[in-house]
């Protein structure tokens, strides 16, 4: 008795297996869709970041060669790291990202709060509360620039008139003021954007839960901190962190602001970078002192996480 490997399967084997194909071509057209988006992305962000380890090794100044000149190993990060402004420009930086993200947190989250609140004019003021966020960095530093203005600038006469000392040479003339002057304009930028993620991830919070503490004698502050704030805990990490990474490289308000003076109470990492890079035409410091940025600041963002969600499920 032979069998016959060449009989067709039956009508329900066959209608199954199409139905298993067809869901299983259903499951990746997706991935299939955004594929060419995601190897573009994984390209754009590899090349560079390869571009500068590779040439972090080598002793490249475009102004004597538009090629490297030869291996130098860690030579230029000894002198990156060892370079006469890199301590003053990462202590500035640091001052500039930490407060920065605090004052922007905690000023979006205030103001978050304040918009769940059912007070007049809260509808317009929501949509007028995101535009700051839609004006170009560079843009907002020549308006702060001209508001800061010793002669005729508003907020140093609105400092003269709360009778709050403004310094002879001007708000971004002194090395007491450039810097926080600087924390200001990324303020008045950022926190709407801080304000209305934090506010979308209030209105996801139940409201049934909110009654139950109040029900149970809890005030506003004790139903902020032990309800609210837990429940958002994602998004509020989310948001410190990607305000962290982009005031670590700030460089578009310092170079229309103050260029890194008085001195160098401003000079920032950033902008250290794009003096190497862009001005010095001195590559190979200029890729040393990208990795030595990125190093630092996935070193934050890591220790970060880890003690934030270290308790996450």
């Amino acid at each position: 008795m032979s069998l016959r490997l060449d009989r067709p399967l039956p009508v329900s084997a066959r209608l199954a297996w199409r139905a298993a194909l067809l869901s299983r071509r259903r499951r990746l057209f997706p991935y299939l869709l955004i594929a060419p988006s995601v190897v573009l992305l994984l390209l754009l962000i590899a090349f560079p970041l390869f571009f500068a380890l590779k040439n972090s090794f080598y002793f490249w100044n475009m102004q004597m060669s538009p090629m490297p000149l030869g291996f130098v190993g860690l030579g230029n990060y000894g002198m990156a790291l060892h370079g006469p402004v890199f301590m003053v420009s990462l202590m500035n930086t640091l001052v500039l990202t930490v407060s920065g993200t605090a004052l922007e947190v905690v000023f979006g989250l205030a103001i978050a709060l304040l918009l769940c609140r059912e007070l007049p004019g809260m509808s317009p003021a929501r949509a007028i509360l995101i535009m700051p966020t839609t004006i170009a960095p560079i843009v907002v530093g020549f308006l702060f620039r001209y508001m800061y203005q010793p002669d005729g600038g508003i907020i140093p006469w609105l400092l003269s008139v709360a009778h709050i000392p403004v310094p002879a040479r001007g708000l971004l003339g002194s090395p007491i003021t450039a810097l926080p002057s600087i924390v200001l304009a990324d303020m008045w930028e950022w926190t709407p954007f801080c304000a209305i993620i934090f506010y979308a991830a209030l209105l996801g919070v139940p409201h049934e839960v909110i009654e139950a503490a109040r029900l149970d004698g809890a005030s506003a502050w004790a139903t902020l901190r032990h309800v609210r704030l837990p429940l958002i805990a994602r998004p509020l990490a989310f948001v410190t962190m990607l305000r962290f990474m982009q005031l670590f490289n700030t460089f578009d308000l310092v170079l229309v602001l103050t260029r890194g003076g008085p001195g160098s109470s401003t000079f920032t990492l950033g902008y250290m970078l794009y003096q190497q890079g862009l001005v010095d035409f001195n590559i190979g410091l200029a890729s040393a002192m990208t990795w030595i940025i990125v190093l630092i600041v996935n070193i934050f963002i890591t220790l970060f996480v880890f003690f934030v969600f270290k308790d996450a499920g």
